[in-house]
């Protein structure tokens, strides 16, 4: 938004959008804590706080209900943490007055508390402080809400969750207490299943929310409305007419600094399960009952117990040249920048067709799209395969746009053909309107309470069980036949 432009609006928590609606959550008053764990790590810097602000400043998070604490184990104070965040919230030198000001009001909503994530001190003095906050700001006929955003490494979630449980739940009649995690959680099924197993034993699988950026994507929300609002693509969306589905992640990047955390995971982990298996869901489930969160996740997890086992030969995997030479990168690492694999499912819909997904850091551009490609036409009269096939195409990011690939005819005297685009680019076709950031559809949704666009337990178990499990598998084979190569030269 342009300088001089900003403004704090009053709104509710409830939506006026029927999937909203559908949830059968009414507005809710009372006083909101919302307490960012790890608030002095670069994930809450770069993304937590500044979801909240842009939340802010829209009139979702109103001052006379919110407040806000970061909790992390660096001993700074309430001023400290909010300068370390002012230059995340506005990063234009010539910001205008008003532009600061709001800044300001956010930052005074924030404070900070300093302690261990395995002891119960440091939590019963954020217990002490959210409780004052709920006396000033809890209405006689509000609710307390606490909503806790885990902004850590997966290791310390079941000391963390614990010590909330212990010390930190909602303590009002009617209110409510919700954990945000990270994915991706845990390395593979067993280590997913005890994470799972410990938090679940902690709370409730509706106060859990497993965050996937992913799905607060613009272009990702969207594909429920193209694929089942769209008379169009309904009697297209099958075998019949579809040749294949290309799901593409690619960064220009290598691993910056960040090689210690990526070579836990890797590719697989960090892009294809945590993101891209999410995506492939959307585009191959059924139509769902309705919009109600436990429906659509059912569909999606009847389409991940759908893919048939992986095949070695249709699985690639490769690691750039130089990733070794990040300082925080083991010197023997076998983990993969790229993978590439075809997922096949094993029903009416989609026998037969296969979905390739492709991610890679360091490549030569930066891109993340769908690319569903249709079958030629039969019995071509215009012999126009030159051209190429018709194509629909999704393209996530940059630049937010959808486009169909069409053969027509090139203009001039001639009967001849060309392939030409339909575009639709989001910022040329809605100029002036906010696009919101992953972050900060998703924290909303929880103060809402639609679990829509978050991973449920079973949806998290299946992926892990028949893709990520044979990945890791296939890594070590491959691993242990090329050390057995070099042993053997």
């Amino acid at each position: 938004m342009g300088s001089g432009q900003w403004h704090v609006e009053k709104r509710c928590f409830s939506s006026e959008s029927p999937q909203s609606m559908d949830l059968e959550n009414g507005p809710e008053t009372g006083s909101l804590s919302i307490v960012v764990l790890g608030a002095s790590g670069d994930l809450a810097k770069k993304k937590t706080f500044p979801a909240l602000f842009h939340l802010y400043r829209q009139g979702f998070l109103p001052a006379d209900e919110v407040s806000i604490f970061g909790y992390a184990r660096t001993i700074i104070s309430n001023d400290e943490l909010r300068e370390r965040l002012r230059g995340y919230l506005v990063r234009d030198k010539d910001a205008s007055s008003e532009e600061l000001e709001v800044v300001a009001k956010f930052l005074h909503l924030i404070k900070y508390v300093s302690g261990p994530y395995d002891s119960e001190d440091g939590f019963h003095l954020l217990d002490k402080e959210i409780l004052e906050h709920e006396s000033l700001k809890t209405s006689a006929k509000g609710l307390s809400r606490r909503l806790f955003y885990l902004a850590l490494p997966p290791s310390v979630y079941p000391s963390v969750c614990k010590m909330i449980k212990t010390c930190c739940m909602n303590k009002s009649d009617g209110g409510w207490t919700r954990v945000v995690v990270e994915k991706p959680f845990g390395k593979d099924l067993e280590s997913a299943e005890q994470l799972s197993t410990q938090i679940g034993a902690l709370f409730e699988e509706p106060q859990i929310y497993r965050i996937d950026h992913y799905l607060g994507k613009e272009l990702v929300q969207n594909m429920l409305v193209l694929r089942f609002a769209n008379r169009l693509f309904l009697p297209l969306w099958n075998r019949d007419n579809i040749a294949n589905v290309q799901i593409v992640f690619r960064e220009d990047f290598g691993t910056e600094g960040r090689g210690g955390y990526f070579d836990q995971y890797g590719i697989i982990r960090d892009i294809i399960q945590n993101h891209l298996l999410q995506v492939f869901c959307l585009i191959a489930m059924e139509k769902p009952v309705s919009l109600k969160p436990e429906h659509i996740r059912d569909e999606k997890v009847k389409v991940l117990q759908s893919v048939v086992p992986i095949k070695d030969e249709e699985v690639v995997l490769g690691q750039y040249d130089g990733y070794r030479n990040d300082p925080t990168v083991p010197n023997n690492s076998n983990t993969p920048t790229f993978a590439s694999v075809i997922l096949r499912i094993d029903n009416e819909r989609w026998e037969g067709v296969p979905f390739i997904i492709k991610a890679g850091k360091a490549l030569n551009s930066r891109k993340a799209e769908i690319r569903v490609q249709f079958k030629d036409v039969p019995g071509d009269i215009f012999k126009c395969q030159k051209q190429g096939r018709n194509e629909f195409v999704i393209r996530l990011q940059p630049e937010e746009a959808m486009y169909m690939k069409l053969t027509v005819k090139q203009p001039g005297l001639e009967m001849s053909t060309v392939q030409s685009e339909l575009d639709l680019s989001y910022r040329q076709r809605y100029q002036g309107v906010k696009i919101p950031e992953a972050y900060e559809r998703l924290i909303l949704d929880t103060i809402r309470g639609d679990q829509q666009h978050f991973v449920r337990r079973d949806e998290l178990k299946v992926d892990c069980r028949r893709i990520i499990t044979f990945f890791i598998n296939y890594c070590n084979r491959v691993c242990y036949e090329i050390t057995s190569l070099i042993n053997l030269n």
